[in-house]
């Protein structure tokens, strides 16, 4: 029979040195990360623009310029 057993952490000490570095960790490693969830926002931006960007001409908006 499992028991349920709960822990409240009350205090963490983290020396100030070792939280710059884990914030620069963090830092570093979400320039990566917004590199790659751009490229897939642009790939799909590209995609719906082929698929819809021709609407406009077919129902002749863009025609009159």
């Amino acid at each position: 029979m499992e028991t349920n057993s709960r822990v409240t952490l009350t205090d963490i000490d983290i020396p100030f040195g070792r939280l710059v570095v884990i914030f620069i960790k963090w830092g570093l490693a979400a320039i990566p990360a917004a590199i790659i969830i751009s490229l897939v926002i642009s790939l799909l931006m590209f995609v719906f623009a082929g698929l819809f960007g021709g609407v406009g001409m077919m129902f002749g908006e863009f025609g009159r310029y």
